[in-house]
């Protein structure tokens, strides 16, 4: 039985000599699995398609439980990315943990969507890689069912907290924290971009600014927790974070 279906591709690992097995995050089917035969080969008019992050339009067969590419036409490439080892390395990060937190047979709709308009974001629209990648951490959560509480204080009900408390998953007062607790400083504009991030449309996910101080406040926040809900790390992230420190270093010191 043949399928047609417009995925993202998330993951690509080499098989035998010339074919790869793809990890493909689509909208109907959730997460797939893709044997993709010859790909590697020169002459493979799909390899374009089966590229990692590339969006495409797949036509598959079943067969024996497994899904064989038949045709695959891409749909974006995302070309900034592919030229800066930097970009593409977030994206990666995205891709990482767009598959963990993505299930075969259920309708992820949601997590595509993020994902995509993440890369759109970084790559068309040009937004800041910091703002992007927190925004996307962030609301993340909100769709995996670990929306954080940040209306006000949850334990005061002040409507102006100045900490937000990792473990708990929530804003507080620094009066009204827990001695022991993991809380991270954010002031009002860190909160309101974390309301909004929680809260507004899906179009809107990373459609706010924010000057350095704040940015750096809601990185620290939602990264922390990220990855402090999910107990555990990703290489990627790994691998861009070396980029960025690199870079940096590399920056000529202010005269």
């Amino acid at each position: 039985m043949y399928l047609k279906t417009q995925g993202l591709v998330l993951r690509v690992t080499e098989y035998r000599d010339s074919d790869a097995i793809l990890s493909v995050l689509t909208r109907e089917q959730g997460l797939m699995t893709f044997k993709a035969r010859g790909v590697r080969s020169r002459r493979s008019q799909i390899k374009s398609a089966c590229q990692l992050l590339a969006f495409s339009e797949f036509t598959v067969l079943e067969r024996q439980e497994y899904y064989t590419v038949s045709e695959a036409v891409c749909i974006e490439m995302f070309q900034p990315m592919r030229n800066d080892i930097e970009l593409l390395s977030l994206c990666s990060y995205f891709a990482q943990a767009a598959e963990l937190l993505s299930q075969q047979d259920v309708n992820d709709g949601e997590v595509l969507s993020l994902t995509l308009n993440a890369i759109y974001a970084l790559c068309k629209l040009k937004r800041p890689q910091p703002l992007v990648k927190a925004a996307f951490e962030l609301r993340m959560m909100v769709i995996a069912g670990f929306q954080p509480m940040v209306d006000g204080c949850c334990v005061c009900g002040n409507d102006a907290p100045d900490r937000f408390d990792v473990a708990g998953g929530m804003a507080v007062c620094a009066k009204c924290s827990a001695s022991g607790s993991l809380r991270l400083p954010i002031s009002p504009a860190c909160l309101a971009a974390m309301q909004h991030i929680v809260s507004c449309e899906s179009k809107r996910v990373f459609s706010f600014n924010l000057l350095p101080e704040p940015l750096k406040e809601l990185s620290d926040v939602s990264e922390t927790y990220f990855l402090t809900q999910l107990e555990r790390g990703f290489y990627t992230l790994d691998f861009y974070k070396s980029l960025r420190l690199t870079g940096q270093d590399l920056q000529p010191a202010a005269q």
